[in-house]
């Protein structure tokens, strides 16, 4: 090859690398403009399915749409603590009992109507006054004189105090690590049903949000329940079964000497 031939040569490679180097940059810009494109798309559509949707659905009650926000809250504090139950289900079933009654005992002083509360005023009352006159009249009382230490009266006071446990599982039976789970779970989420249940003043939405609230929390349970199934049975076929079935056994000593091997 002649020196000009390899001056030829070189500048024609030379052009061509320029060329595919060239090409494979429009390429890249091309990729990147249309990979781009697709994102802006991606995301408007992204933030059109975020927009929150303010129209109320026709068919609810403002009862109801209080309680849907309430059951995202409260849900997922009963889920963890009902399925951390796993000794037995006895101690799931006092568990979901003693929560439904909680919630119960402590929606049912609000649907009490006024002339009921002003009733119990006045029992309440009359009860205080016998209490008094009785206190009053024991002059023996005025006499006495503690000797017991500081340390007594507060061992003797503890004693006395009921634990709230107690009053909280009052007329529920069942087994007790359930009741003492409920109450602690009770506690987390009783603000919540208070404070969702006192939004309402109209009766209808009062109602519907009792009894929704009733219904969805036994229904959660039984979900709750379901998903804690402990032992679910294994797809088979007969093939698998006569070969399982005609498995010979494994002779420890050959596992030993393949071991040694």
């Amino acid at each position: 090859m002649t020196e000009k031939e390899e001056v030829a040569l070189r500048e024609s490679i030379r052009a061509m690398l320029t060329y595919v180097k060239q090409k494979r940059q429009n390429e890249e810009y091309e990729l990147r403009s249309i990979i781009r494109e697709m994102m802006d798309i991606e995301l408007q559509n992204l933030t059109e399915n975020q927009t929150p949707d303010v129209n109320p659905t026709p068919n609810k009650s403002t009862g109801i749409n209080v309680l849907e926000e309430l059951l995202k809250k409260i849900i997922p504090v009963l889920e963890t603590d009902y399925k951390s139950l796993t000794t037995n289900n006895q101690q799931r079933e006092s568990f979901r009992s003693h929560i439904i009654n909680a919630v119960i005992n402590t929606l049912t002083p609000a649907r009490v109507n006024t002339d009921a509360g002003e009733e119990g005023e006045l029992q309440e009352i009359d009860v205080d006054e016998e209490i008094d006159i009785k206190i009053g009249g024991d002059e023996q009382d005025d006499k006495f004189i503690d000797i017991r230490t500081d340390a007594e009266k507060a061992a003797e006071e503890e004693e006395d105090e009921e634990d709230p446990r107690d009053s909280f599982g009052a007329g529920v039976e069942g087994d007790e690590t359930g009741r003492n789970m409920a109450y602690q779970s009770f506690k987390k989420i009783e603000a919540n049903i208070i404070d969702a249940y006192e939004l309402l003043s109209d009766d209808e939405d009062q109602e519907l949000f009792y009894d929704y609230l009733i219904a969805n929390l036994k229904l959660y349970f039984d979900k709750f329940e379901g998903e804690l199934a402990s032992s679910v049975d294994e797809p088979t076929n007969q093939a698998y079964d006569m070969a399982k079935s005609e498995e010979p056994a494994i002779d420890a000593g050959e596992n030993d000497l393949e071991l040694e091997l």
